[in-house]
């Protein structure tokens, strides 16, 4: 018996640090927005134990990986009699700031749950995935959402305006320690208008939404990679309402009007970028 899902790569509409917290974490909010670019994960039934396989060279499948780590905790959580054997499709770029690991683990959890009709909840779901990652519990449910706390509080948003969006992942990665090392959190003094954010994806538009995008992390990732900037400028050059680094970086995504434009943008970014991973996609609201 198989069961194939598909596991949405996320964007960071907006991006606030509001402070470094004394466990070392930090406390974030964020308008979190899923994209329809996805991996493919298919499962199938077995007499027991955990098979990952994955079409990512490098990518390891063993307990290394956060999808084989998912799958060992829903075993051990439902008490799942034999085993599982999944299979990762991978079109999301890795080390991208776009939730590649945590959407896969939580394509896990949705379809694991799903294939033994164990009946748990997206909200149980949710609480298991968070011990995880703190990107899981959003990855789970998807959309529109505000995350705060270290992303695990999450509250429903009215459904983002339509968009094109281009995705571009330039050819290095980004470590996320690195980034917030480098944040100092608690001395900035500009913050991203989150607040008018979620006014403008209420009232619908678009050219609002957009020109209040930000992304507190850019600070650190843009000073230390130059082409994060030229792709941005690229974007808006070509006709992009705005361009953003989501996450930690490096992925920088433009919102465009229309899906032409774009395309015609992604080609100027193939041409300058041969190496980058790009993408013409849209905002989207998953099953």
């Amino acid at each position: 018996m198989q069961h194939v899902r598909k596991a949405y790569a996320k964007v960071n509409i907006g991006l606030d640090v509001l402070r470094k917290r004394e466990d070392g974490y930090h406390e974030l909010r964020m308008i979190m927005q899923t994209v329809d670019l996805y991996d493919t994960l298919t499962f199938t039934k077995t007499d027991e134990g955990i098979s990952l396989s994955c079409t990512a060279e490098g990518l390891p499948c063993d307990e290394r990986n956060i999808a084989y780590r998912a799958a060992a905790l829903m075993m051990e959580h439902y008490k799942i009699p034999g085993g599982i054997e999944i299979h990762l499709q991978k079109e999301i770029p890795m080390a991208a700031g776009m939730a590649g690991g945590s959407t896969d683990a939580a394509a896990v959890l949705l379809g694991m749950n799903e294939l033994y009709e164990l009946g748990a909840s997206k909200e149980e779901l949710c609480t298991l995935g968070v011990k995880l990652g703190a990107d899981v519990p959003y990855c789970v449910m998807g959309g529109t959402m505000l995350s705060e706390g270290i992303g695990e509080v999450l509250t429903p948003l009215h459904e983002v305006p339509a968009c094109t969006v281009l995705i571009c992942k330039p050819d290095f990665d980004v470590s996320t320690k690195y980034v917030y090392e480098n944040l100092h959190a608690n001395s900035l003094t500009e913050h991203p208008d989150i607040d008018g954010l979620i006014d403008a994806i209420e009232r619908d538009s678009a050219e609002d939404m957009a020109a209040l995008m930000e992304n507190v992390l850019e600070t650190v990732t843009e000073r230390k990679y130059e082409d994060i900037t030229t792709i941005k400028n690229i974007m808006k050059e070509k006709g992009a309402m705005k361009a953003l680094m989501s996450g930690s970086g490096p992925t920088v995504f433009g919102l465009f009007r229309e899906k032409e434009t774009a395309a015609k943008a992604a080609e100027v970014l193939k041409n300058r970028f041969p190496a980058a991973s790009v993408f013409v996609s849209r905002f989207i609201k998953p099953e």
